[in-house]
């Protein structure tokens, strides 16, 4: 029995298209322990996002297998949360009962009391308290991403997925919800998988980077993420998180194949 929480084992998958399968994932290799936090990071097109559906039940690889808490994933899961680049809340619902639209789904032993007070307890953690009975409109584009984050998090999911949620955002609202992920982990316990464009905030938000190469994706390099406890933006600024980027910069190149495989 493992003791990683997500244990992807060589996973291979494609499309079928009108002029024949197109390979995304090679014989994918990824672990993730429970509390950890994965980024994972590779060219445009190589199946971040395939991989995300894999983890979430909503669909099934073609070779290999995916577990979640030793337990083979087979179909969708309760227990994983997913927030997106787009947070999609319901206009017709304010923002307080767009964050308790999980428990109408998932099922759950909490009270309408309880489910209540813990989506106040969410917003007021990432700063819309006083906004719950505001609409979508009525927010920033940075506010309704905060609502999503809580909306993903309201049924206490073991697993977080973050598909790209702060790349539609500017540069300082983006950086303002880096730090408010951390602040939402320490409070919130659970195992999160980030896929995402920016180096930098792979290396902000997760334990370990996890480079994957060109489409047919494999797993082409691991980054350990050194920058343990507490951070803010200044750890961006150090020559330790200026090497993280070099090697993630020089990885990248590498599964563009703009750059020769490092040899082995």
């Amino acid at each position: 029995m493992s003791d990683n929480l997500i244990d992807i084992k060589g996973v291979r998958h494609a499309y079928q298209t009108e002029t024949g399968p197109l390979p995304v994932l090679d014989g994918l290799e990824i672990a993730v322990p429970e509390g950890g936090f994965v980024a994972v990071v590779g060219p445009s097109g190589c199946g971040k996002s395939t991989l995300t559906k894999l983890i979430a039940g909503l669909m099934k690889p073609d070779l290999g297998e995916v577990w979640l808490h030793g337990e083979l994933v087979k179909s969708p899961r309760a227990t994983v949360g997913m927030a997106f680049q787009n947070p999609v809340l319901l206009e017709w619902r304010s923002i307080l009962k767009n964050v308790m639209l999980p428990l109408e789904i998932v099922p759950t032993t909490m009270t309408k009391r309880e489910q209540e007070e813990r989506a106040r307890k969410l917003l007021a953690l990432v700063g819309l308290e006083g906004f719950e009975d505001k609409r979508p409109s009525e927010l920033s584009g940075g506010m309704r991403q905060r609502a999503s984050l809580c909306r993903s998090l309201v049924h206490k999911p073991e697993v977080l997925i973050l598909d790209e949620p702060f790349g539609a955002l500017d540069a300082f609202t983006r950086e303002d919800l880096w730090q408010t992920m951390h602040a939402l982990k320490a409070e919130e316990p659970f195992t999160g998988v980030l896929i995402t464009h920016d180096l930098r905030e792979s290396i902000f938000l997760a334990d370990e980077v996890i480079v994957l190469s060109g489409r047919p994706a494999r797993t082409q390099y691991v980054l350990d993420v050194n920058l343990k406890g507490a951070r803010d933006i200044d750890h961006l600024y150090t020559a330790e998180a200026a090497e993280m980027l070099n090697v993630l910069r020089h990885q990248i190149e590498i599964a563009q194949g703009r750059a020769p495989a490092d040899a082995a």
